[in-house]
């Protein structure tokens, strides 16, 4: 046997060889295996009193806890175990130099650091079987620490360590790498194996959840016990740290003391991402004082006798709401300037006026001013700023989820396999760099504006990298999505990986799959908005024939998505719809829209229909249905084979885009405003905002879970992440919306007659363009003289028209009366609110007025 650091020969002395313990028998069948020469003695003082100066004794011990260790140790001779003698020998090496007694190489090039140990004599233990495995110990935290061994998460010592990457582990580490100290060929550095040891990221951690849901909640609890920490319910005196929902709460319960954290569920997830507890300091709750919206204007008082006025300040309120929504066809991506920075609805608002002109230079970035924007114009732009949407989301995609999981050198190790994340993307960065280039053509395109420009020539410039793009894409996309449903639920750091993204605001609290199913949305909302581009091209416009070829390019993709897609529950839901109501149109009827929500509700304003009516909205995946309840029809409808149909109850008053809203009002509940919220509605054709107003009806519906899947929809029809956003509260003394005395008599009464005295205009129609019919007829049958001819028919119109306000005044207060006396033995009917039987009364009487007043007017 050789030495290293010395040239006197070597001798091994294997003490207390004669026990006939398991490790002893080893050790002595090992060295006959390696032909090593030994010498065996139950006398350590034999070879151990005295110096030797002709060999190098080193003994080797089975028990590093025996009275003969403490004797060698004591005098200071060379102690090592059979493994190391083992170990060197298998690979032919010599025998490793140690000041210290080695009894294995289980920690050999391990360099370990100790915190959050208060019991010194475990500490000490620790160190010695670490020094005994062939470790060394680092008082001080540094790079050159390969493993962190913490009792605790707290300390400087652990922070530096969840920065560099360094493994922390738990004391039992050490203990167990102790028990496999005899097998030669283990080390204590094997990843399989200290994975078993990490100290876990809520150890010593007490949390408590605020904000959250019941179920949301739940799911945490089980995962702090997965990870070593403990929960109680907020309040609780032993918590350490309390974990925030920081959208939704807005203030605390109560002020928490200096020992307990305060921190947003960023925290919670990034500490189960890497695997270690993360940092407070970066995820400390702040009070989310958002200021509330400043009113433009005061608030409206109803007994204001000037109408203008009250006109004035609520659309000013309405610029105020939709000024955060309203978007620039070209939005600067740094901080933007006054000269360059233009919205949609300085676009519309903007006079012409000679000081307006030479006061405005136009510059490169920006849109021409136009005096008065073309329907063309307008859905162009809205393909633009959905384009410039979508591709925003498409980053997002890139940036937050697929870039980060296939980053080198995470910490704890790689989130997922590369096999994957190339399942869950697919073909998604060749999606991105198509719609990339489609949204710059656009924007050159809007820039230098011309109603002869080509919006369809974009389309067929890029329509085989579609076809190549989207089918991987579409195809694969139940795979993606059961892979990520699969991984989450598998893999615990994907989980949290994929909730920190979610909170983002990029992400609008959005899940990967929901982002990921847009690609599959986008091109049948680029085909519709081509239609509409086409339906204001004028025929003479040669991109007419272009924009058709650009339609049917896309078909080929959206025949993919279409079928895979098209169920047929929702179809028929949709055929439902057609049915019910009256007047419906015919392109509801799409294999991409689906029913989502169906509210019924009260109108509260002038528009879209009649104070007081009811009306139901039809919420689909792109559109909203808006229908009225038709007033009672007393014939039916009969096929031509006898069988007698039932009108439809409903009758059809808009069918209008999601895309058209540009903001939701959930209305305050006040003393004379329940239950209620509006629509800030813009559609193309019009100059200013429009205010629809409802009160939900009934009780099964819950207003908060409406609004944000109304809200929910049209982000994804615009093509935003931010579907929040779109959501505002809002005082409804400010927009003069009230549901005060909505089911009064008298109030039921008054809109009754509202509804008959319409229906009387219609019939008479004097004052729209009788005047001038009637004028025709007595021209055709008067005399010759043309000027007498003149006056004759002016007085006699003059008359006629008297004689008809007249009479319209005498039916009116006529019917009132009538009604009010047939039905004043019915006030139980009125007060149910079936006035229906109300109404029969005042339609039949006008009938017959009418019929006898038109005759007397003929014989006038």
């Amino acid at each position: 046997f050789s030495t290293k650091d010395i040239s006197l020969e070597g001798r091994q002395v294997l003490v207390n060889s004669k026990t006939r313990e398991t490790r002893s028998v080893g050790a002595v069948d090992g060295f006959i295996d390696i032909n090593t020469p030994f010498i065996m003695t139950d006398s350590v003082q034999e070879f151990g009193d005295g110096e030797n100066t002709e060999f190098e004794t080193v003994f080797v011990l089975t028990h590093f806890d025996s009275p003969e260790y403490n004797y060698l140790y004591k005098h200071e001779h060379r102690i090592v175990g059979p493994p190391v003698v083992l170990h060197c020998a298998a690979k032919d090496e010599p025998l490793q130099f140690s000041c210290r007694p080695l009894y294995s190489t289980t920690m050999l090039n391990l360099s370990l650091c100790f915190t959050g140990f208060r019991n010194k004599e475990e500490m000490k233990n620790l160190v010695n079987l670490v020094h005994h495995m062939g470790g060394t110990i680092r008082k001080d935290f540094s790079t050159k620490v390969t493993h962190l061994v913490a009792y605790s998460t707290h300390g400087e010592k652990y922070r530096l360590a969840v920065c560099m990457g360094t493994p922390i582990l738990t004391p039992s580490w050490i203990l167990k790498a102790w028990e496999r100290r005899d097998y030669v060929n283990f080390h204590a550095g094997d990843e399989e194996f200290r994975t078993e040891f990490k100290v876990p990221p809520f150890q010593d951690c007490v949390l408590s959840f605020l904000g959250f849901s019941e179920e949301e909640k739940a799911n945490m609890e089980e995962r702090t016990l997965k990870h070593g920490g403990t929960y109680l319910e907020v309040g609780n005196e032993r918590c350490t740290h309390m974990v925030v929902e920081e959208n939704l709460v807005k203030e605390l319960p109560f002020s928490p003391s200096k020992n307990l954290f305060v921190v947003k569920q960023e925290w919670f997830w990034g500490s189960i991402q890497m695997d270690a507890r993360a940092g407070e300091s970066m995820y400390l709750y702040e009070k989310n004082d958002s200021p509330a919206m400043k009113k433009a204007v005061s608030l409206l008082s109803l007994t204001t006798p000037n109408s203008n006025r009250k006109r004035r300040r609520l659309k000013d309120t309405l610029a105020q709401l939709t000024k955060e929504t309203e978007i620039s066809p070209f939005p600067p991506r740094k901080r933007p300037s006054a000269e360059h920075s233009l919205s949609i609805g300085s676009l519309l608002d903007i006079s012409n006026t000679p000081e307006t002109c030479k006061s405005s230079k136009p510059s490169k970035s920006s849109t021409p001013v136009l005096s008065k924007q073309s329907a063309r114009w307008q859905v162009s732009k809205e393909l633009y700023q959905t384009e410039s949407n979508y591709v925003d989301i498409l980053s997002t995609i890139l940036q937050l989820f697929k870039h980060p999981l296939e980053k080198e050198g995470q910490v704890g190790g790689p989130i997922l396999a590369q096999e994957e994340i190339k399942t869950i993307f697919g073909s998604i960065p060749d999606i991105y760099e198509v719609h990339t280039r489609i949204k710059n053509d656009l924007e050159e395109l809007l820039t230098d504006w011309s109603e002869n420009r080509s919006v369809g020539n974009i389309i067929l410039k890029y329509s085989k990298e579609l076809v190549k793009a989207y089918p991987p894409f579409v195809n694969f996309f139940e795979m993606s999505k059961e892979t990520i449903v699969r991984c989450e639920k598998q893999k615990p750091r994907f989980h949290a990986f994929l909730k920190i993204n979610q909170a983002k605001p990029e992400c609008g609290r959005q899940t990967l799959v929901e982002l990921l199913i847009r690609p599959v949305q986008r091109l049948p909302s680029v085909a519709l908005l081509l239609n509409d581009i086409k339906k204001h091209t004028s025929d003479d416009n040669p991109d007419k024939i272009t924009l058709e070829k650009a339609i049917e390019s896309l078909k080929e993709v959206m025949t993919h998505i279409n079928e895979d897609k098209r169920k047929t529950e929702g179809q028929k839901q949709i055929f439902d719809v057609v049915y019910e109501v009256d007047g419906c149109p015919a392109n509801l009827l799409s294999s991409h829209r689906s029913l989502v929500y169906r509210v019924e509700t009260i109108a509260l304003g002038d528009q879209p229909c009649d104070r007081g009516e009811n009306v139901t909205l039809f919420l689909f995946n792109d559109c909203l249905e808006i229908a009225r309840k038709r007033h009672k029809v007393i014939n039916t409808f009969k096929s031509p084979l006898g069988q007698t149909r039932p009108p439809p109850p409903l009758k059809h008053i808009a069918l209008m885009p999601l895309s058209q809203i540009r903001r939701v009002l959930d209305l305050q509940d006040t003393e004379e405003c329940v239950n209620a919220f509006a629509l800030v509605v813009r559609p193309p054709t019009e100059q200013e905002n429009l205010l629809f107003s409802f009160q939900l009806a009934g009780e099964e519906t819950v207003k908060s879970a409406w609004l944000r899947t109304l809200c929910r929809h049209v982000a994804n029809t615009i093509c935003r992440a931010d579907a929040e956003d779109l959501i505002q509260c809002t005082n409804p003394d400010s927009l003069q919306v009230s549901t005060k005395d909505m089911d009064s008599t008298l109030s039921k009464a008054s809109r009754a007659i509202k509804k008959t005295s319409k229906k009387v205009t219609r019939a008479f129609s004097f004052t729209k363009t009788p005047k001038r019919v009637i004028q025709r007829a007595f021209m055709a049958n008067s005399p010759s003289d043309e000027k007498s001819q003149r006056l004759s028919c002016e007085n006699r119109v003059g008359s006629s028209t008297t004689l008809a306000v007249s009479s319209f005044i005498y039916m009116a207060l006529l019917s009132l009366v009538l009604a009010n006396t047939r039905c004043i033995n019915d006030v139980a009917k009125l007060r149910s609110s079936n006035f229906l039987y109300y109404n029969t009364h005042i339609h039949r009487l006008y009938n017959s007025v009418t019929t006898f007043w038109c005759v007397y007017v003929c014989a006038k």
